[in-house]
């Protein structure tokens, strides 16, 4: 069974606790006892082809120069995903893995997606995904009922029609730095026409807190990336007759498009009551600011 896995490194060298990170993500990569590849598009990124080289990383590796982005601009996950694609087209893999940097993927989480396979026609297209994540921050693990933000990986399961699909519905989106990405990667199941499954029941995936300070990536340039990053995606809805509350109904939406009876346990249970009725006042705030948005 092959796997093309699509990431993309920090710098190394900039932020100990980052390359610390890294290296606790890429060591989980190599315990999963499966034919994996990754697919890094990197954008300058100081030490990550050498270190890949050192590590032996069964890889894809392009290097997109950071002069041909926009100006101010870091790096840009649509490129990532361009090149991605391509390579999905090019050969023949099993599954097509998304994910960021900075997790600990436990060994037989595939274990749990073949299952789904068995389980459903073995020719049937499917996402599994796992919501949420168990942070670690400050050297500690929150709760495994703590909801957050961020859905940090996505397994695709697709044939190649769906695949030149995908490709041709991406060239209407753009994205840039930071924020957005599992928004628009739970649209791209509504328009693949694919059955999503949360694994969380399962397979727990332990996240880093990254050391944002060191590479000047605060809350703020956060928020602006996100801002403009979200202006992308309503083309990209648009344009492929998706739903905007995708992007205006943010996570309280997303939830409810990836909420499966079948999926649910009591710690599950537990994280959506947390999540959904921690701020009522926050919830109508979205609606009224998207109806406002339509009416104007």
């Amino acid at each position: 069974m092959s796997i093309l896995w699509m990431t993309s490194l920090r710098p190394i060298g900039k932020s100990k606790e980052n390359d610390k990170i890294q290296e606790i993500f890429i060591s989980s990569i190599q315990s999963i006892k499966q034919n994996i590849i990754l697919s890094l598009t990197q954008f300058d990124d100081v030490g990550v082809e050498e270190y890949v080289k050192n590590k032996r990383i069964n890889n894809y590796f392009t290097n997109f120069p950071k002069r041909n982005l926009p100006r101010g601009k870091k790096y840009s996950n649509k490129i990532m995903l361009n090149n991605a694609l391509d390579q999905l087209l090019e050969n023949n893999f099993e599954y097509f893995v998304y994910s960021t940097a900075d997790l600990i993927v436990p060994p037989n989480i595939f274990d749990e997606v073949n299952n789904i396979k068995e389980s459903i026609k073995n020719d049937k297209e499917f996402c599994a995904l796992i919501y949420p994540n168990v942070l670690q921050k400050n050297g500690h693990i929150k709760s495994f009922t703590t909801p957050h933000y961020g859905i940090d990986i996505f397994i695709f399961r697709l044939h190649k029609s769906n695949i030149q699909k995908f490709k041709k519905a991406i060239k209407s989106w753009d994205q840039y730095d930071w924020g957005i990405n599992d928004n628009f990667y739970v649209s791209v199941c509504e328009l693949l026409n694919l059955q999503i499954y949360n694994i969380y029941k399962n397979i727990k995936i332990i996240k880093y807190e990254n050391d944002f300070e060191t590479i000047n990536e605060n809350r703020n340039w956060q928020i602006s990336s996100w801002k403009k990053n979200k202006e992308y995606f309503i083309n990209f809805l648009r344009a492929n007759n998706l739903p905007v509350l995708y992007a205006h109904g943010s996570y309280y939406y997303l939830l409810i498009k990836i909420l499966k009876l079948r999926d649910l346990n009591l710690n599950l249970v537990i994280v959506y009551f947390k999540f959904l009725f921690k701020s009522p006042k926050h919830l109508i705030q979205k609606f009224l600011s998207f109806f406002n948005t339509k009416w104007n």
